[in-house]
This record gives C-alpha cells, structure tokens and sequence, in this order.
C-alpha cells in the first residue's frame, strides 16, 4: 500500500506539526477562520512550511474525507535526509560523491523518474528546494518504481546557499543549460561531482546558474528547444555513469 501523502482535517494537520511529520505544503481554503487554524499557520511559519490559500472547490476536489474543515496538509510519504548525509554515505563507500540537485521540479512524474535514472546510475542522492517544488509525494513514489527506497533525497531552504556548502567540500557543480560552452560529452564528467537541472519550462534560474563552476548543454538539432527535465536529467546522468565506468576499467 503506498503512503498516506495528505493529511485533512485541523486536529489531523495540527498532530502533524507536533509530531515533527515532514510536510510539504499545506493548503488553506479562502475565507477560512478560526482560532484554531490561527495557531495551526502560526506553528506552520514557525516551520517554514509553504502556505497556499485556494478557494474551497479546489480543496473539496482533492478530498478524501469530506472534512477536510477549510485545511489539508501533504506530507512526505518518505523521510528526507539531511544534504550533507548524502556525502558523508559517499565519503564512507570511498567514492567520489555524485549529487543530483533539482532546481524547482514540479512535475511528480519527472521527479519520480530523476530517482528511478538516479538509483541505476548510482547517484549517492538528491537535493531538491522546500518552496515550489514537488516533495516526496505517493505518485513521486509511483513514479519512481521504488527508487524511491533506494536514493536518499535531501530538502534545503536555499539552493544557491547548499551549493555554496558543497563547492568548500571540493564538489564541482555543473549546470545543465543552453548557455554551456561545452557539450556534455566533451566535458570531464569524472570526480566529485554535482550535476544541477533545471525547471520544467525554465532551466536552471539566473542565481543558480551564476553559482555553477561550469555549464554544459545538449546539442539539439530538431525544432523543438527543449527536452523534459526527466530526459535531460538521465542523458546528463548517463554521461557521467559512462565516464566513470570508463575511467575506473
């Protein structure tokens, strides 16, 4: 049975917070009063948890229960680790760390198939943002084909700032995008390394661009401009699977 991703109702959500349960977003219907949900947002600030206020329809439509009281909270069906654990499991496996970092992901479906290409190339984990992104979701899970077990997947309140942490580790972090000066296959892909993919739609954002020690591109000769994240992510993943295996035989 696959986790619970939603939790409905305020007792339900406020349980959720003092327990410490991961969560992702919580959304509020418009118009919705009560003291109880006063200290519910207040505690959910206090956590630094994503708020959306939605009309009711749209918080009706994804109901489960039917008493949801103007509230829903989506949790992690899996528990995240902290970003520096993921180069410590490296550091212990005598490897050079190879770390995914998704700069706001919000298809389920792309991020699911990140952490399935992940798990078969032995990338040691992901590192994704708290605000606008999918978190670890049921369908993510789905989507993942149970990579999801496998690949540890670390939230960060600042990408531009986790970046900053891991380049003083002596990890080198290319950028996917157009902007590369170099092809991916011509690029030295071998040591530790982070490899930063972008958005659907609108790549890597200008801060995190800036912060890459280099930028790769994918040569693309069709009229479409683009590839999926997902796509993209495994062509890049590949490539550096590819040049390990070739250097360490």
């Amino acid at each position: 049975m696959m986790p619970m991703d939603k939790i409905e109702g305020r007792n339900p959500v406020m349980e959720a917070l003092r327990s410490g349960r991961e969560i992702d977003k919580i959304l509020v219907a418009k118009g919705t009063r009560g003291g109880s949900l006063i200290k519910i947002l207040g505690k959910a600030k206090d956590k630094g948890i994503p708020i959306q206020y939605v009309e009711r329809q749209g918080i009706d439509k994804i109901s489960k229960s039917n008493a949801h009281q103007g509230i829903i909270a989506f949790v992690a069906a899996y528990k995240y680790v902290h970003f520096e654990d993921i180069i410590k499991s490296a550091s212990n496996k005598g490897k050079d760390p190879f770390i995914i970092i998704l700069d706001k992901i919000t298809d389920p479906h792309n991020l699911g198939s990140i952490i399935r290409t992940a798990d078969a190339v032995g990338a040691d984990g992901i590192i994704i943002p708290k605000r606008r992104s999918v978190g670890l979701t049921a369908i993510v899970a789905k989507s993942s084909a149970g990579a999801v077990e496998y690949v540890p997947v670390a939230k960060v309140s600042n990408i531009a700032q986790t970046i900053d942490r891991i380049k003083e580790k002596g990890i080198w972090v290319i950028g996917a995008h157009m902007d590369g000066t170099k092809e991916h296959y011509n690029t030295d892909l071998k040591g530790p390394l982070a490899l930063v993919i972008g958005s659907e739609g609108k790549g890597i954002s200008r801060l995190i661009k800036e912060k890459c020690d280099f930028l790769v591109k994918l040569p693309m000769v069709g009229r479409v401009s683009s590839l999926n994240a997902s796509v993209a992510a495994a062509v890049l993943m590949y490539e550096v699977f590819r040049q390990k295996v070739n250097s360490s035989g």
